[in-house]
């Protein structure tokens, strides 16, 4: 962006970074970004550093953090915590692959009830959904 140095309303940075002008004034509620002073009789402006933060927290989300974590992270942004920036990383990949195990669960068993769905000739009752009133009295699921 080749705007000068804090030159931005508050729509043009929403505009700049792709989101809502309501999801940066939350941001700014949950301190994940700075909320500029205000001139007298005048507006708020923003500049490139902001953009730049914009995009580290929708990235951060788009590899599943949550907004606390992302605060942790904007603690940490300094350069000298590497480790700790790693540590938050390694929790929320492993998250992630248990996310992965679960999924892969819920796929093999939904698969398995689809295809006892195909095989099924002649009978009023879905399997699928049979089976769907079986975990909720049985064991609850995958």
């Amino acid at each position: 962006m080749q705007e000068k140095a804090n030159s931005l309303t508050i729509g043009g940075l929403a505009k700049a970074a792709n989101v809502h002008v309501e999801t940066i004034r939350y941001y700014q509620r949950r301190s994940l970004l700075p909320e500029p002073q205000r001139p007298p009789g005048g507006i708020r402006r923003y500049g490139s550093a902001d953009i730049d933060r914009l995009l580290f927290v929708k990235t951060a989300q788009q590899l599943g953090f949550s907004l606390n974590e992302i605060s942790d992270l904007l603690r940490l942004e300094d350069g000298t915590h590497c480790q700790e920036a790693s540590a938050l990383a390694e929790h929320k990949l492993r998250d992630v692959r248990e996310k992965i195990d679960r999924l892969e669960q819920i796929e093999k068993v939904l698969g398995e009830m689809v295809d006892r769905c195909h095989a099924q000739q002649g009978t009023i009752t879905c399997p699928l959904i049979a089976s769907l009133h079986d975990g909720i009295r049985g064991t609850g699921g995958p």
